[in-house]
């Protein structure tokens, strides 16, 4: 089986504090973006040259899209602890502290941030699995 790409997508009533904080906070970058398709705005977020890519949308209506629980995580696998240590004070900067995870195994080697709707990601100082 051969996939061409991967989309994860949600909703959100945030859409400019939700790309604030995944691509000045997080470092990633819009690669796309639509307006006024029918009543949606949507952003692409992701890395350029990657098969995968997150997709926020917002409704001209609303969009709200509270998270489910405090252990659905999108991680974020870096190798590099300056790295993270750069994102976090970013993420301060913007206002936004770390917040202890529901699974302290997350707690071990990384740090989690709830994003501007609540969902929770993990900046794990980790190469991750290879498969």
């Amino acid at each position: 089986m051969q996939i061409a790409q991967i989309r994860i997508a949600r909703p959100t009533n945030q859409l400019d504090e939700v790309v604030r904080f995944y691509c000045e906070g997080l470092g990633l970058r819009k690669i796309g973006s639509f307006e006024g398709h029918a009543g949606y705005d949507g952003v692409m977020i992701g890395l350029p040259g990657f098969d995968y890519h997150l997709e926020f949308t917002q409704h001209i209506n609303g969009s709200p899209c509270p998270a489910p629980t405090k252990d659905n995580l999108l991680v974020f696998y870096l190798p590099n602890l300056e790295i993270i240590k750069e994102m976090t004070n970013r993420l301060n900067a913007m206002g936004y502290k770390s917040v202890l995870p529901e699974n302290p195994y997350w707690d071990e080697l990384g740090i989690t941030f709830e994003d501007p709707d609540g969902w929770r990601i993990v900046l794990m100082n980790s190469n991750g699995i290879h498969g």
